[in-house]
């Protein structure tokens, strides 16, 4: 027979063996973004590494955008789960219709300026929760808020080499225990930036998913020396897809409103137009009867499957570019005619061509599986599913749109 202390004794052991038993170790989860990685690279033939990565892992046919397709409002959309009408980053440069303020990605003060960010980083709900993030670049990463970035961040440097970036990221990998961060990103702009130059049929850019390949080579090797390649989720991504424009496929929007005063915003494939009040039914008929290779909306009557007229800061017309047009004034028709041929993109998100890629292998994926088109704005719920933590309640992502994907312990683990 236990005496009453040698049985208080054997229930607080059983007590502290159930926390040691039912006590799952953080899991560790790299996000990586390939810029401008269109959805149709892998089939390629030309990407031994990533190839090697699918195999053992989770590979989508494409990774649906949010519109517009562009940089900025994509990235922003993967980390917080967010539509950009809701997260506040509607293009890569845009104005505060209120204040007149500009935001643009050239512009380090406005980038790190919180004030525009309206949405919660996954990098936020984590630090919550207890758990280290770090990002070796990523937008919105470097806010002028202390509790809205990361605990480890660097500041966006465009040219620094690729390998030092991934070192980087094993430097925080093979921090102590208590130090070391679990969900980490990293970024590069290769294959955007060939993309833009030459197109996403070319040479040049085939040479640039070979290089990016070969990084995945190097980071695999690298976690191989850390003894870490077993242990972390990787997921790389891409914000957007790429296709052919040239100077033929122009629409000349000063032509077309010649006699007009109206500001201007958005991008060359989704156009925003302000005109004087009084002349706002002029400026609409006019553009109107000149719809030829893009759609013409008013702000309240955007299609609801855009996402896309709930900000502020969205123009009250807004022009949607044909794939492979752009919607220029004569200067910019002019360096078209200089720079023949290139790739863009920024068109409706529905678009294949505009469609990126989705990868992931690591302990809390499935093995050897492949699934149709996942949204990116559900990576944000996936990545707390993984973490067991509660998401923010403002998202617009669905997990059970992309849950399955997940290995059957960790859609079991409460």
């Amino acid at each position: 027979m236990l005496n009453k202390f040698s049985f208080s004794k054997l229930l607080i052991f059983i007590f502290f063996l159930t926390l040691i038993l039912s006590a799952q170790p953080k899991p560790y989860v790299l996000l990586v973004s390939f810029d401008g990685f269109r959805w149709d690279y892998l089939n390629r033939d030309i990407t031994p590494n990533l190839n090697e990565v699918i195999n053992n892992g989770v590979r989508a046919s494409s990774l649906r955008p949010v519109f517009p397709s562009k940089t900025f409002p994509n990235h922003l959309s993967i980390i917080t789960g967010m539509f950009a009408e809701n997260h506040g980053i509607i293009f890569n440069h845009f104005e505060n219709v209120e204040t007149t303020a500009t935001y643009s990605l050239s512009d380090s003060s406005a980038v790190r300026n919180p004030d525009w960010y309206k949405g919660e980083a996954f990098w936020t709900t984590a630090e919550k929760n207890g758990i280290k993030t770090a990002s070796f670049f990523w937008p919105g990463s470097e806010l002028n808020d202390t509790n809205r970035r990361p605990t480890y961040f660097k500041k966006y440097e465009h040219n620094l080499p690729y390998k030092e970036r991934i070192d980087g990221v094993i430097d925080w990998l093979k921090l102590p225990q208590n130090e070391r961060p679990h969900f980490i990103t990293l970024y590069f702009d290769d294959t955007d930036t060939y993309g833009h130059e030459f197109g996403p049929n070319s040479p040049e850019i085939n040479k640039s998913i070979k290089r990016l390949d070969g990084l995945v080579g190097y980071l695999n090797e690298e976690l191989l020396k850390i003894g870490m390649k077993d242990s972390l989720n990787i997921i790389f991504v891409s914000d957007h897809g790429m296709t052919e424009v040239a100077p033929s496929r122009a629409i000349n929007l000063e032509n077309i409103l010649k006699g007009f005063n109206y500001k201007i915003g958005g991008t060359k494939t989704v156009t925003m137009i302000e005109p004087n009040v009084d002349d706002f039914d002029s400026v609409y008929a006019r553009l109107d009867r000149n719809q030829n290779h893009f759609k013409l909306y008013k702000k309240e009557s955007m299609p609801e499957y855009y996402h896309f007229n709930k900000s502020d800061n969205i123009y009250s017309i807004l022009l949607v570019a044909e794939l492979g047009w752009s919607i220029v004034n004569n200067r910019q028709l002019s360096i078209m005619s200089i720079n023949d041929g290139g790739g863009n993109h920024g068109f409706d998100n529905n678009s294949i061509d505009m469609h990126a890629i989705f990868v992931a292998n690591g302990p809390n994926f499935k093995a050897g599986y492949k699934t149709g088109s996942l949204w990116n704005i559900d990576i944000y719920p996936l990545l707390c599913k993984i973490f067991n933590i509660e998401p923010n309640k403002n998202i617009d992502g669905k997990l059970e749109r992309i849950e399955f994907i997940l290995s059957e312990k960790t859609l079991t683990e409460k």
